[in-house]
C-alpha cells in the first residue's frame, strides 16, 4: 500500500469528480513524485432522490406563489430539477429569486441554465467563500431589507439536517415551507470499501469530510465494527460544524479548510508535504 491514503467520503458521483480533479492536482504539483498517495472512495451516504406525482404536483403548486426559494445543496437542486423537468421560470408568473449557500450549488444552477436566462434569475449567495453556509446566506438575505412578514419562502432539502435557516426565517416573520426532496442512505456494512479501511494505516490517512451526518455515521460504524479507532487519523473539513463532528468521533488531528473544492484540494496538497 502506498505511503499515504486520502479517503474521499462523498457520494459516489461527487467523489468521482473530486478524485479526478485531486489526482490531476497531485500529479501537477509534484508532491507525489516519490510515492503517489492512494485515493480511496468511501461513499458514507448515497443520495436517493424522491419521486412521485404527488410530490411533483405539490412542488409546482408551492412555487406558483413563492417569493424566494432556497436550495440547501447541489443534491437538492438536482433532485428538484430531475423531478420537475421544466425550466425554472415556467413555475411562476414572476421570476423567483434563488438562495444558495456555496459555489457548488451556484454551479449546479448554471448547469441547468438558471441565472443565465435572457432575464436572469437572481441568485443570492454569500460573497466570500469563508461564509458559504446557512449563516452566510442569512446575512445576504438580511441585506435585501425585505419585509419578511409578507414573504413566502420555500426551502428544498434532504431528510433531516439542520433547520437553523428555516427557524431563523420563521422568527423573522416569513411563511416558510421546507420540502424534503431526497434521502441519504448509509453505506452498507458489507460494502468492500470497509475492508480497505481495515487494511489501511490510519496514521498515514487523511479523510476528506464534507457532511456532518456522514461523519456521525462513520463514528457509529467505527465504534461498532472496528477494533482500531480514528485517533491516529487526520481529517480535513470545509466547515467548523463538520470539524466539531470529526473531533467528537475521535479523529486525532482535524484540519479546517475554506469551503469549496479548490480550497479542499489546496489543503490536501499541503498535508501531503508534511
Amino acid at each position: 500500500m502506498s505511503t499515504k491514503t486520502i479517503v474521499v467520503t462523498r457520494p459516489s458521483g461527487q467523489a468521482r469528480q473530486l478524485i479526478e480533479v485531486l489526482t490531476r492536482a497531485i500529479e501537477a504539483s509534484g508532491v507525489g513524485k516519490r510515492s503517489l498517495p492512494e485515493i480511496l472512495s468511501l461513499p458514507l451516504l448515497t443520495i436517493v432522490p424522491k419521486s412521485g406525482e404527488h410530490l411533483m404536483d405539490h412542488i409546482a403548486a408551492v412555487l406558483s406563489d413563492a417569493d424566494l426559494v432556497i436550495f440547501v445543496s447541489p443534491n437538492a437542486i438536482e433532485s428538484v430539477m430531475r423531478l420537475l423537468e421544466r425550466d425554472w421560470q415556467d413555475f411562476s408568473k414572476k421570476i423567483i429569486p434563488i438562495g444558495v449557500m456555496g459555489g457548488s450549488s451556484h454551479l449546479a444552477l448554471k448547469n441547468h441554465g438558471i441565472g443565465l436566462e435572457e432575464n436572469p434569475t437572481p441568485i443570492i449567495i454569500p460573497k466570500n467563500n469563508e461564509n458559504w453556509d446557512s449563516e452566510g446566506l442569512w446575512q445576504e438575505l438580511q441585506a435585501l431589507q425585505w419585509n419578511w412578514q409578507k414573504k413566502k419562502v420555500v426551502i428544498f432539502k434532504g431528510e433531516g439536517g439542520r433547520d437553523w435557516l428555516a427557524d431563523t426565517l420563521t422568527k423573522a416573520g416569513a411563511a416558510v415551507e421546507a420540502i424534503s426532496t431526497y434521502s441519504r442512505v448509509p453505506l452498507d456494512l458489507d460494502n468492500p470499501a470497509w475492508h480497505l479501511v481495515r487494511e489501511m494505516d490510519l496514521s498515514k490517512s487523511l479523510w476528506l469530510l464534507t457532511s456532518s451526518e456522514a461523519v456521525r455515521y462513520l463514528g457509529a460504524v467505527m465504534k461498532d465494527q472496528f477494533i482500531q479507532n480514528l485517533n491516529a487519523a487526520s481529517a480535513l473539513c470545509p466547515h467548523h460544524n463538520i470539524a466539531d463532528a470529526a473531533e467528537s468521533i475521535g479523529f486525532g488531528e482535524v484540519f479546517t479548510s475554506e469551503p469549496g473544492d479548490e480550497a479542499l484540494i489546496k489543503s490536501t496538497l499541503a498535508w501531503l508535504t508534511i
